[in-house]
């Protein structure tokens, strides 16, 4: 490994636990974590169809999460429900609930602006290069 791929890789690490840190900070007040608002996002981004544990578990940010625990948590909360598929019994169905679609709405700005502040020092130029370098070595 060079030592600009080792420097590269621990300021990743580094920018990664602030920006984590920073997002999980705002998320506590309204009793959701991270790995749970990210699952929201998912239910939300579904606009009203089913998603199932492996689709929502593909699509998460951190895929090192259990995800049935982390639905099991949000259906406690009545955050998301779980109907059994008609068609498949041992299929579940996920869905976010109104309840749900309510704290996402008020987290969200929150956590955009949380967002901004960790992303602050550079400018939206700079992001979109950023972002397209991140997106080569991410695939």
């Amino acid at each position: 490994m060079s030592e600009n791929s080792k420097n590269l890789v621990i300021a990743l690490i580094k920018y990664n636990c602030k920006v984590n840190e920073s997002v999980s900070k705002a998320l506590k007040p309204f009793g959701v974590s991270f790995q749970q608002f990210n699952v929201l996002r998912i239910l939300r981004g579904q606009n009203g169809v089913a998603a199932n544990l492996s689709t929502v578990h593909e699509r998460m940010v951190n895929r090192t999460s259990n995800t049935t625990r982390i639905i099991d948590k949000l259906s406690d909360k009545n955050l998301v429900k779980r109907n059994i598929c008609k068609e498949n019994r041992r299929k579940i169905e996920l869905f976010i609930t109104n309840e749900g679609l309510k704290l996402l709405s008020v987290i969200d700005t929150i956590v955009e602006k949380t967002e901004d502040k960790a992303t602050q020092k550079l400018n939206e130029k700079e992001k979109e290069k950023l972002i397209a370098l991140l997106n080569q070595i991410n695939d």
